[in-house]
């Protein structure tokens, strides 16, 4: 007969073990640090750059991101459930990105919208690395990467052209 230790601390493993085993373990280590990691490179762009939203927020999107689809395929959610999980999402993370653009006191002028769509960019290669599709997000990341650093030069080669002819 089990003692009342032994009975307590079966209750607790049984109600604490969502994870069954070491591939469950090392599966969803894995995604969550590829999605923070991923998250990480793209803020840190943004950091270095002076952007608000930097290394931090990035990482913490894409690893909430990833952990929002990750727990619903755990249990076995559907295809239709799970989608309406990842609309809840992405509904949410657009309620961020709309906290990141600052409209200033001159009517054309918006700031922010890099930072938004790169954030709502981020939850995307969360919700890739949360799914399992590590090089979907991967190389989503390098796609943004490329267009965040290349934006600066091509813009600088746009503004030189239309400054007049060179020497």
């Amino acid at each position: 007969m089990a003692s009342v230790g032994e009975t307590i601390l079966q209750t607790l493993v049984d109600e604490f073990s969502d994870l069954g085993d070491a591939q469950e373990v090392t599966q969803l280590l894995v995604r969550l640090l590829v999605a923070a990691f991923l998250g990480g490179l793209l803020g840190l762009e943004r950091e270095l750059h002076g952007k608000p939203a930097g290394i931090r927020t990035h990482m913490l999107v894409a690893a909430a991101s990833a952990l929002f689809v990750l727990v619903p395929v755990q249990m076995g959610m559907d295809e239709e459930g799970l989608s309406r999980v990842m609309q809840g999402l992405l509904a949410g993370v657009g309620f961020i990105c709309a906290g990141a653009i600052l409209k200033s006191e001159q009517q054309e002028q918006v700031q922010g919208l890099t930072s938004a769509a790169g954030i709502w960019m981020t939850s995307a290669i969360g919700v890739a690395a949360g799914l399992g599709r590590e090089m979907t997000a991967f190389l989503a990341t390098m796609l943004v990467l490329g267009i965040l650093l290349l934006e600066g030069p091509l813009r600088r080669q746009g503004v030189s052209r239309d400054a007049g002819p060179r020497d």
